[in-house]
């Protein structure tokens, strides 16, 4: 139980490291979150500071799920009383509740889909890819990042029902990818309803 909870703390201090946040301020001069939408991701990064920064954002926050879930099949490695596919599992969750609420940052954080995107192409690269084409697909064609994050959330835990190999970690990730989608989920619930309302932000439109 103590190698858990140690993991739960290390993948929150890692999540807690909002790129989006130290790059606007050394890049811009402000802090991201008071611009735009007020979001501490890429998106946000996009339409207030610009290409670059939001690219580096981007990359920076996929290789944070990246690296967490790396360190907890390390861990998994080292303390082998642990079920290591339960600690792949409380990694990824817990790095992107950090990202969410940052303890570093006044618990004002993004929204975790970049995150979530490194913590699925490592889990399951095949998971990962279908969800990252199914977003990819979705944003294109309605031009709202928003809905293909909020679809693809949902995606994931269905995909797991079906999909039984090729996880890094052998496993039942159903309940994981339910919580991983239900937090993505909360965290668009002002999305979801400009969505519902029609009043959602699309990719290209002037604010």
């Amino acid at each position: 139980m103590a190698v858990y909870i140690l993991m739960a703390i290390i993948a929150y201090a890692i999540g807690s490291v909002n790129f989006s946040v130290i790059f606007s301020k050394k890049f811009a001069g402000f802090d991201v979150r008071e611009k735009g939408s007020g979001n501490a991701g890429s998106t946000n990064m996009l339409r207030s500071v610009g290409k670059g920064p939001a690219l580096l954002t981007l990359i920076c926050d996929i290789l944070k799920g990246i690296v967490t879930i790396l360190l907890a099949i390390g861990i998994g490695k080292i303390a082998t009383e642990v079920k290591p596919e339960i600690l792949v599992q409380i990694a990824g969750i817990f790095v992107v509740i950090g990202h969410t609420f940052p303890v570093y940052f006044g618990f004002r954080g993004g929204k975790g889909v970049a995150t979530s995107l490194g913590i699925l192409l490592l889990v399951n690269w095949q998971i990962g890819l279908i969800c990252l084409v199914f977003a990819l697909a979705i944003m294109i064609l309605t031009r709202m990042v928003s809905l293909g994050s909020v679809l693809t959330a949902v995606l994931f835990p269905i995909l797991t029902i079906f999909i039984t190999e090729n996880y890094i970690i052998k496993g039942n990730y159903i309940i994981f990818g339910i919580i991983m989608a239900l937090i993505v989920i909360f965290n668009h619930r002002s999305n979801i309803k400009r969505i519902y309302n029609g009043e959602e932000h699309r990719i290209g439109q002037k604010s």
